[in-house]
């Protein structure tokens, strides 16, 4: 059997399409985009246990794109988190003391819950700022001027 040169199929790929892992998670961050949009729960997508190669976790990066915000936060080791290019969605890294990557997740929601302040702290917050606005009006009235 003689097999023909233009009898064989051949396709490119230049890597501009979207990789079954990448579409899977973007599909995803999407659906959770508009269902927090229309007043649902936040989420979070835990990038570590997923099979993406570092190629795929590339190009979810590029096509989220970045965004204003990027914090970093010293904890127990260092955390990182980015906005991404779309509202809503960071890119959440968490390191150990020794700079490892130790959890990496897309978390969909107003404010990432790691950079909201706690409830109890606000309270205490506003007795704290309550009391130095006190001690600053006592010291700037007439009676204890020089």
């Amino acid at each position: 059997m003689t097999v023909r040169l233009a009898d064989i199929r051949v396709t490119l790929d230049h890597g501009y399409g979207l990789a079954g892992g990448v579409n899977a998670v973007l599909t995803e961050v999407v659906g959770r985009l508009e269902k927090l949009a229309a007043g649902g729960a936040p989420h979070t997508i835990d990038l570590r246990s997923l099979p993406l190669n570092p190629a795929e976790r590339e190009r979810l990066q590029a096509l989220l794109g970045d965004g204003e915000v990027d914090v970093t936060l010293q904890l127990a080791g260092a955390s990182r988190v980015r906005e991404t290019g779309a509202s809503g969605v960071w890119w959440i890294e968490h390191r150990d003391l020794g700079g490892e990557l130790i959890a990496e997740t897309l978390e969909i929601a107003s404010v990432p819950e790691l950079l909201a302040a706690d409830p109890e702290d606000l309270g205490r917050s506003a007795d704290a700022l309550r009391a130095r606005i006190r001690a600053a009006t006592a010291a700037t009235t007439p009676e204890n001027a020089p």
